[in-house]
């Protein structure tokens, strides 16, 4: 879009065809994991309706956006808060750049508290997308509030803390360096002191939903994670539903072709619904359903819960019933279909950013 937007501005261009993304294939044994679009555009007038191609299928649409979706011309950029009042920020979480240094691993954590007893207090479970998401367990030394005497008299942390700051020395980044002087904390700090709800930076392309979970505030996200502080059950319904997976997949960036969520594309862009208070009830009921069909199976990882061959059943149903308790939040026809949602919610954008007279 930071392309298309100059273009579009100076010399008012139209996309007049355009075969939103696909696989190059080749014969090669050793194929690149390369995404494709094209896209014919012009600046002369068109009326004619326009050629939308997919793998599945081609349409003949009114318009085709930036986007490459059959919805209104839109310009979806950073913002730093939620377009819609009322809610909670979102923000990445505590970026380490500790070397390791900061981090104990499953397999050290015995050792580690029997050599030195009096950290224990300071050590927390540690999660980003890839503990999250396949159930691994980390921890790290969480030492904001740590008394200096009591890191001073323990040589294990304190080898830990000096080779952080060595580390931090050695970059050319003067904020880097800077807080070489500051080694026994994480780069960032942006732990909550509430409960969240937590959403990994990049998920799979092969999920209909992005797992998503609330997490203890005692638990340390890293920058892998995305936060949302104090998030409720009707929050986490509407994130969590078929309607905000089709904003996400329609403007996320992508790594590959997996999701990319952020804060400042996805959540502060998207509209939310004003709901009565009876169809804010349904959400939350439906969201509790999720999470109790995931309790179902305790054993089972998120990567495992959302892989579209092993779902279980209580699980996929528990999202139909949350999609159709949003939907109709929104004032959605039932069999809407997610082309037809995006169509909608960018409708819902454009009046949200209209300027006001």
């Amino acid at each position: 879009v930071s392309v298309w937007k100059p273009i579009y501005d100076r010399f008012n261009i139209h996309i007049d065809f355009a075969h939103q993304t696909f696989y190059w294939d080749s014969k090669s044994s050793s194929k690149a994991h390369v995404c494709c679009v094209i896209i014919g555009f012009s600046c002369g007038p068109n009326k004619n309706r326009r050629k939308l191609f997919s793998e599945k299928d081609t349409k003949l649409v009114d318009n085709i956006n930036f986007y490459l979706k059959a919805a209104p011309n839109v310009f979806i950029e950073q913002r730093k808060k939620p377009i819609c009042s009322g809610l909670p920020e979102m923000h990445l979480g505590s970026k380490p750049n500790d070397g390791g240094n900061l981090i104990i691993e499953e397999y050290e954590y015995e050792d580690f508290i029997q050599r030195a007893p009096q950290t224990k207090k300071y050590v927390r479970r540690l999660v980003g997308a890839k503990e999250f998401l396949n159930n691994k367990t980390r921890y790290c030394l969480w030492l904001p509030d740590a008394l200096p005497s009591e890191l001073s008299n323990c040589s294990l942390v304190m080898e830990r803390i000096k080779k952080v700051q060595e580390l931090r020395l050695s970059k050319k980044s003067e904020n880097i360096r800077r807080l070489a002087y500051q080694p026994a904390r994480f780069l960032d700090l942006r732990q909550p002191k509430v409960d969240y709800l937590l959403i990994p930076e990049t998920s799979s392309e092969n999920r209909t939903y992005i797992p998503m979970a609330f997490m203890s505030k005692d638990v340390i996200s890293t920058n892998a994670g995305i936060l949302m502080h104090g998030a409720t059950f009707y929050q986490f319904g509407i994130l969590t539903s078929s309607v905000h997976m089709a904003w996400m997949r329609a403007v996320c960036g992508r790594l590959k072709n997996d999701y990319r969520y952020s804060s400042g594309i996805v959540y502060n862009n998207f509209p939310w619904c004003n709901p009565t208070e009876e169809q804010k009830a349904q959400i939350e009921k439906t969201a509790q359903e999720i999470l109790d069909a995931r309790a179902l199976y305790p054993d089972w990882s998120l990567a495992n819960l959302y892989d579209e061959t092993k779902m279980p059943i209580e699980l996929r149903k528990a999202h139909q019933r949350n999609d159709q308790a949003v939907i109709a939040a929104y004032g959605f026809k039932k069999d809407i279909t997610e082309p037809e949602i995006v169509a909608e919610l960018m409708k819902m954008y454009l009046e949200l950013t209209k300027p006001k007279k």
